[in-house]
């Protein structure tokens, strides 16, 4: 039986479109919203650290969408952004 409640999967599934949609905000891919970030580049963050706070969380959180194959997924949510 699941303890998670239908508003904390509503979170979740906020929490989710809002970091694919986040813009990257610096280096080569600065603008880039973090779901069409290249799946190496964020490999490399992995293998180096992500960094401190709610970027990096959201980039663990991008690694983790796009190395199990959910980005098909999530993508048609996200619309045209």
């Amino acid at each position: 039986m699941s303890t998670t409640s239908i508003d904390d999967s509503d979170i979740l599934s906020r929490d989710v479109l809002e970091a694919a949609a986040m813009p990257m905000p610096f280096g080569r891919f600065k603008g880039t919203r973090l779901i069409d970030l290249p799946e190496p580049y964020v490999v490399w963050f992995k293998g180096q650290g992500f960094p401190a706070g709610l970027l990096g969380q959201r980039l663990a959180l991008m690694y983790e969408i796009k190395v199990n194959g959910l980005e098909k997924l999530i993508r048609p949510l996200l619309g045209s952004e």
